[in-house]
């Protein structure tokens, strides 16, 4: 059901999802909570200030990056099973992390961790190589791009095993965890750092709703109405990239919702990116926010990483996608 001529009713329903989410998971833990929370710097409190909102808003930024580069991604590529990762952009994070595990690199520089460092590291590497073959080709065409990011990610993904079989079985079970993906923050500062790239990609990507709009009807079709095609690909893919990379420095590879989020949108909402680039990045980010309430709840006073939650809701939901737009309903 499409409710894209009545987008009123969509950005209600939105924004009473995202009160509800606000308000409850806070609420949600393994320490229940009671009126000491209001005594300045009582455990509650502290648990409440210091651990639970960085954690649910650091999740509501993760998943609202996912989205919106999800829902560009899917529009330049014009692909709708593309993703954030389609570049290979985790790839080259994950083997900068698990080089940084393998290697005992535990510096701290600037408060971030070794792990962090590497991974940042690389991604950058990642959206570097990706920019060299590309232009060696001439062209950033959505195939040379999904290409060269599927190659280099097999390329990666295989060094990533290699590293893997050298590991001893802490370092592995610590490479497999942070490959699982998490949001285990305390404190402020992944937000603070997040938090910039995130308004930077949201702003240039809504000045750019139109082009999207027309770009994701093709590139001849964009080209004849006047739209810079290679500087609006290179931007959008350099500046989704980027963010991502920083992203799965901080909560490693979390998968599914930068796939299914803009799925779901574009069925309910409609083709149109002034309206998507909103809607796709706020339910992602509410949607994230619950994946990982579930994450730290089920099995507490344990904790499943949120990349398993969303794989188990994201495969089965995205199937069910699938299958209802290919009836029509």
């Amino acid at each position: 059901m499409q409710i894209k001529n009545n987008p009123l009713l969509l950005n209600s329903g939105i924004v009473f999802f995202l009160m509800i989410t606000f308000v409850l998971t806070p609420l949600i833990g393994t320490v229940p909570l009671d009126s000491s929370i209001f005594e300045s710097g009582s455990m509650l409190q502290r648990i409440m200030l210091e651990i639970r909102l960085p954690r649910l808003v650091f999740a509501f930024l993760a998943g609202f990056s996912l989205a919106l580069v999800g829902t560009v991604f899917q529009a330049l590529l014009r692909n709708e099973l593309a993703t954030p990762y389609t570049l290979g952009i985790s790839s080259g994070g994950a083997l900068g992390a698990v080089l940084a595990i393998k290697t005992g690199f535990d510096i701290m520089v600037w408060g971030f961790s070794g792990t962090v460092i590497f991974s940042v590291s690389g991604s950058l590497l990642t959206i570097f190589l990706i920019y060299l073959i590309a232009r060696s080709r001439f062209s950033l065409t959505p195939v040379s791009l999904i290409l060269t990011g599927v190659t280099i990610g097999l390329v990666f993904s295989s060094l990533i095993l290699f590293i893997h079989y050298l590991a001893d079985f802490t370092e592995t079970y610590r490479m497999i965890r942070w490959l699982m993906g998490g949001l285990q923050v305390s404190g402020w500062k992944y937000v603070f750092t997040l938090l910039p790239f995130v308004m930077v990609a949201i702003i240039f990507y809504y000045s750019q709703a139109n082009a999207i709009n027309i770009m994701s009807a093709g590139q001849d079709l964009a080209m004849s109405k006047g739209v810079d095609v290679f500087k609006l690909q290179k931007r959008s893919f350099f500046g989704g990239s980027v963010l991502i990379g920083v992203l799965v420095a901080f909560a490693g590879p979390i998968g599914f919702v930068g796939l299914i989020i803009p799925h779901l949108m574009r069925l309910i909402a409609g083709p149109d990116h002034k309206q998507l680039l909103i809607a796709a990045p706020l339910f992602g980010g509410g949607f994230l926010v619950w994946c990982d309430t579930a994450a730290r709840t089920l099995i507490s006073p344990a904790e499943l990483p949120v990349g398993v939650i969303t794989a188990m809701i994201g495969g089965p939901f995205f199937i069910w996608l699938l299958i209802r737009s290919k009836k029509g309903i």
